[in-house]
């Protein structure tokens, strides 16, 4: 399990936690559950770096730790 925190960069931070077999897709539909936003609105990215809806959890953080 990952325990994931999200910033919606006006004030309200969101913490959902899912399986590193998840897709970036599913995590997305996970936040929107518990903010009221539309999944497809949402755009998760760290600094410069936008994740795309097909790539999966365990690769994501597996790159950011090198």
């Amino acid at each position: 399990m990952i325990e994931v925190v999200c910033n919606d960069r006006l004030g309200k931070k969101v913490r959902v936690k899912c399986n590193q077999e998840d897709t970036i897709g599913d995590l997305k539909k996970l936040i929107a559950a518990q903010t009221g936003t539309r999944w497809d609105k949402i755009v998760l990215k760290k600094w410069y770096t936008i994740f795309k809806d097909h790539v999966s959890l365990g690769d994501c953080m597996y790159r950011q730790c090198l």
